[in-house]
């Protein structure tokens, strides 16, 4: 029988096919499908050596000459920093001006360098350079949020090969992110808790959908997740801005995204992922009730009508099943 799962953070529901789920090794790629890229490409932006074809930088890791880490403004942007912010009403039409940031983190030299096949090193290497837009981007009194996310592959929306990541500062709240702040704040009005940590709680109580512990960070499977896979990697310590995660967190959370990803990526054949940073600008006693996180999702299923009509997301794959396969993937 199908079970209806609800998301106690989102407060969306989630259909779990039991009766169509599927094996969890049944949704891995075949091996000759991974994508063998090179190490460098003379035609790519992104490739050292080439910078002069991509916009001046706006950070940088790495020495004049040798870089690990670039930070340019996007040449494609969906948001313009030139732009003067304007709001114009017309009864229930409401618009503003294309204002806000688009940035592209270039994430390593190599072109074929994703994540799970970078150095530790390397990997906190990407997570300082997110601290570090993040913190810069926030300061700008007229931007509300700040959205860091990777697009891995093309049914997840990438369109260049080389590994990147991207920053975009908006000069509204998503509604999606204003949705969990209201829900969370109800909820520790209700309860005096914050929900995030006692799903966590939870979650470390029943073992049961727990990918990956380390030090300071929790990955698992969400109760009611939306898709096959997808992962949540929560901070043990509450803390409601990504701004401020510690040095030695940092070094941790390169260690516990890399492993993760790399059992997405060994154990079903490099799937084409999202992932995104869930935070509030800053930790202050308005947003003490969120608690940043980080969601990944591989794009092994495509949501189809009735999703689209409902809202309400089939899932083939049981979040127990798929997390206890993904901690016995060996990386």
């Amino acid at each position: 029988m199908s079970e209806l799962r609800h998301n106690a953070i989102s407060g969306e529901w989630v259909v779990i096919a039991t009766e169509r789920a599927k094996r969890p090794e049944d949704f891995a790629k075949a091996e000759k499908e991974r994508s063998v890229n090179p190490e460098y490409s003379k035609a790519c932006p992104f490739c050292p050596g080439n910078e002069a074809l991509s916009p001046e930088e706006t950070f940088r890791i790495g020495g004049e000459k040798k870089w690990t880490v670039r930070v340019i403004p996007n040449k494609f942007p969906a948001l313009f920093p030139k732009e003067i912010l304007a709001r114009k009403d017309d009864g229930l039409l409401h618009s503003i001006t294309g204002y806000g940031i688009h940035e592209v983190i270039i994430e390593n030299p190599r072109h074929n360098a994703f994540l799970p096949l970078m150095t530790d090193e390397e990997a906190k290497n990407i997570i300082l350079a997110y601290k570090n837009r993040y913190v810069s981007l926030r300061n700008n009194e007229d931007i509300k949020a700040v959205i860091i996310f990777k697009n891995h592959g093309p049914l997840a929306g990438t369109s260049l090969e080389h590994p990147h990541s991207q920053v975009v500062a908006t000069p509204i709240i998503p509604p999606q992110m204003e949705n969990r702040m209201i829900k969370a704040a109800h909820y520790s009005n209700e309860t005096g808790r914050c929900i995030f940590c006692q799903m966590m709680e939870e979650e470390l109580m029943k073992k049961e959908r727990i990918v990956l512990e380390t030090d300071d960070f929790v990955a698992f499977e969400p109760y009611a997740s939306a898709a096959p896979f997808q992962t949540w990697i929560f901070p043990r310590r509450h803390a409601s801005s990504f701004a401020d995660i510690t040095e030695n967190e940092m070094g941790d959370l390169a260690l516990c995204l890399k492993t993760v990803l790399s059992k997405i990526y060994y154990g079903l054949g490099d799937p084409d992922l999202n992932y995104v940073i869930n935070s509030v600008l800053f930790d202050d006693k308005k947003m003490k009730t969120m608690h940043w996180h980080i969601s990944i999702v591989p794009r092994i299923t495509q949501p189809a009508g009735f999703e689209i009509g409902s809202g309400i997301f089939i899932n083939t794959s049981l979040p127990e099943k798929a997390a206890e396969f993904l901690r016995q993937v060996k990386v």
